[in-house]
């Protein structure tokens, strides 16, 4: 809780002294403390006195264990600042922390200045061919004005690594799964509803399990320490869980300064001074506190001095920064009894824009997405745009009862993994870059699958754990058509390609082959084109594995050849090449025996502590090494970035199944544990369970 507010209020240098300057600046100009403080102010009674006296809560247990704090505290009071102890918690703090989870679950600006510098060095015809999300209709719209995106600078996307772990970096991994079933499909005749969100891998777990059981309140499920109320589970009456929606909510604004004026930017023919707002950022170990002057136009903030290289003045526009009242909607939600007063609750849920699945004990079934969603008078905020001109404006948000929802389909199923909500013909546009279709269409898969009347909780269990591989299944056949080169290959295509049944299972030889092979024959098919822009593409997963699907059916397709020789490759040249590479790789690293390349050798799951990145604290602090199956597009994933090949750093942070036929026979689980005390026995125990997929009973009868 203490990292967290920090992370929420920048102030982070505090305690950890310069090493984290650069990302206290980052967020002191973003403003989420900034933000939370005029939330605060605009927040219905009964919503301030929650947070107020779970403020006072904390509050009376730090005072009463001034002398027995964790061992966080020891350490960095013995080290950065001594005798630290926590300063009084405010309400203002768990506002703070809730806009830092809509930035993890929603920060889209990095892929605005992605798009732009693709466009600027490969133009618009080849980036629409690396991207196939974006939307086939309608031309990107960038003005002359903001042509030249190579003035732009467009380089780091944070001011470095560090902050990209503590406010999450660019999305890949990050999304969920839910899903609910009515009493038609199920064995008890009344619904089953089962979510695992996926987030980054940490100590202390993100989550932990809660009971509120209080005059007007009789509710379970999982909740983030700092918050006053449980975020996903079920009260005596409905059950909801939730998938992120990842809408572009977040616009780039290119400003024109006046020369003559820092304080004023130009908007349509007039200028306009800015807001001006002074931030000090102390810092342990220094006397005098570092100044920070942050300017804010109509637009946002403008983030040059904390994003290098921005050349033109560039101002920030997010939804979160306007005005939110997201823990009034969770507060009525743990408190709603029915359809309709769920749904009310969620007219308050403007960030982040959440798919929810909903079942009632009534028999009811449901799906709504809240969320402010910008509706912009031009464009589609896709890359940067001017600011001055007043024609990129946001002019509402879309209406809630025009966002999507359903109640009691006819399929008696809804499912959503962070896929495309909306068909073509919807009216307004929310993203352009939905999750691969993969994990979607394999929960469907096996619902459809199921006879009528006859799912249970274990059946519920048994997808979420499921690896299958839908992409191993597009893309292998072509490998395993050619003819071996050499007795390696023979002898892998035979005692493992051949017979593979494309589940990405812990202990599966044919798994590793197929991860290694999928990596290298990214880099050969596209990193002779891409030069410089190959790393940022080979993390953008999303897209390549969707492009490479089609690719797949063009043999002579001209991605395939490779333009730094005098030949012209095809699809199989390249797979030649890259299956080549990849047992050269798999030999190096895991010895010569390809019977043993088992996947869980080499995709291992790690759990980090923010005091663990300091060596020898990682020993006390962080969980690492757990072997786990799947991958990134799996229904029970394991999702890696290629630069750290194979080390799972996202993946599910909390699994439930609510079995509305008997609140008891529900189930749970998150990550690590319970408790967040290194050596305390509830600190890691979970973490086997949570490998195997082992739920534990999530009682409501107390």
């Amino acid at each position: 809780m203490e990292f967290n507010r920090r992370v929420g209020s920048g102030t982070l240098s505090e305690v950890l002294g310069e090493a984290t300057l650069e990302d206290d600046k980052f967020l002191r100009t973003i403003g989420l403390r900034r933000a939370a403080e005029k939330d605060w102010e605009s927040l219905d009674e009964n919503t301030r006195a929650a947070l107020q006296a779970y403020a006072d809560g904390v509050n009376a247990f730090i005072e009463s264990h001034k002398d027995r704090l964790p061992l966080e505290f020891v350490i960095l009071g013995a080290t950065q600042v001594p005798g630290y102890i926590p300063s009084p918690w405010t309400p203002v703090d768990s506002l703070a922390w809730g806009k830092v989870m809509c930035w993890d679950l929603g920060a889209n600006w990095r892929d605005e200045l992605k798009w732009a510098r693709f466009i600027q060095e490969l133009g618009e015809e080849t980036t629409r061919e690396l991207m196939p999300a974006y939307p086939e209709a309608g031309p990107f719209i960038i003005p002359p004005e903001a042509k030249d995106y190579r003035d732009l600078g467009i380089t780091d996307l944070f001011p470095d690594e560090h902050l990209a772990r503590i406010l999450g970096n660019d999305g890949e991994g990050l999304g969920s799964n839910n899903w609910v079933v009515d009493g038609t499909m199920t064995a008890s005749g009344k619904p089953l509803l089962a979510n695992d969100p996926h987030l980054s891998l940490q100590t202390p777990s993100i989550w932990y399990e809660i009971g509120l059981h209080a005059p007007g309140f009789d509710v379970v499920g999982a909740s983030f320490p700092g918050t006053p109320a449980v975020i996903i589970g079920h009260n005596e009456r409905i059950t909801w869980g939730v998938t992120n929606v990842g809408p572009d909510v977040q616009d780039l604004y290119l400003e024109k300064v006046n020369p003559d004026n820092p304080y004023q930017v130009e908007y349509m023919g007039q200028w306009e001074d800015v807001k001006v707002v002074d931030e000090e950022i102390r810092v342990a170990g220094q006397d005098k506190p570092i100044s920070l002057e942050v300017r804010i136009t109509r637009h946002g903030p403008i983030i040059n001095d904390v994003v290098e290289g921005l050349a033109q003045p560039t101002a920030f526009r997010w939804t979160a920064l306007e005005g939110q009242q997201l823990f009034r909607a969770v507060l009525l939600i743990d408190q709603a009894d029915n359809w309709q007063e769920f749904r009310d609750a969620l007219r308050y849920w403007d960030a982040p824009s959440q798919n929810f699945v909903y079942a009632d004990v009534e028999g009811n079934i449901g799906y709504q997405m809240p969320g402010h969603i910008p509706i912009r008078a031009q464009g589609q905020g896709l890359v940067p745009v001017p600011g001055w001109t007043g024609e990129y404006e946001w002019i509402g948000y879309i209406p809630f009862d025009e966002l999507p929802s359903v109640f009691n389909p006819p399929t008696h199923f809804v499912v959503t993994a962070n896929n495309e909500v909306v068909p073509d013909d919807y009216p307004y546009f929310i993203a352009y870059g939905w999750a691969a279709p993969y994990r979607a269409q394999r929960i469907t898969e096996l619902l459809s699958a199921a006879n009528p009347g006859s799912l249970t909780v274990d059946d519920m269990r048994d997808v979420q754990a499921d690896v299958y591989s839908i992409s191993a299944e597009k893309l292998m056949p072509y490998l395993v058509a050619l003819e071996p080169e050499g007795w390696l290959q023979e002898r892998v295509m035979r005692d493992l390609l051949r017979p593979w049944d494309y589940y990405l299972s812990a202990d599966s030889a044919a798994a590793s082959v197929f991860e290694v092979f999928y990596w290298k024959l990214v880099e050969h098919t596209f990193q002779d084109e891409l030069g410089e822009l190959y790393p940022t593409y080979l993390e953008m997963g999303n897209y390549h594995r969707l492009l490479l699907e089609r690719l797949v059916e063009e043999p002579d397709n001209h991605w395939w050849d490779d333009v730094s020789t005098d030949a012209r490759e095809t699809r199989d040249d390249i797979y030649r090449a890259a299956f080549a590479d990849a047992l050269e790789y798999l030999g190096r690293h895991y010895g010569d025996l390809h019977t043993l390349w088992r996947w869980d050798k080499m995709h291992t799951a790690h759990f980090d502590h923010p005091l663990g990145a300091v060596k020898p604290l990682d020993r006390i602090f962080n969980v690492s090494g757990v072997p786990v199956g799947g991958d990134n597009f799996t229904v029970n994933p394991g999702s890696f970035k290629y630069k750290d090949p194979f080390s799972v750093d996202k993946g599910p942070s909390y699994r439930q199944i609510v079995d509305l036929s008997d609140w008891n026979n529900s189930r749970s689980m998150h990550t690590t544990g319970q408790s967040g005390q290194p050596f305390h026995k509830h600190f890691s125990d979970m973490i086997e369970s949570w490998r195997k997929v082992e739920h534990h009973p999530m009682l409501f009868d107390r």
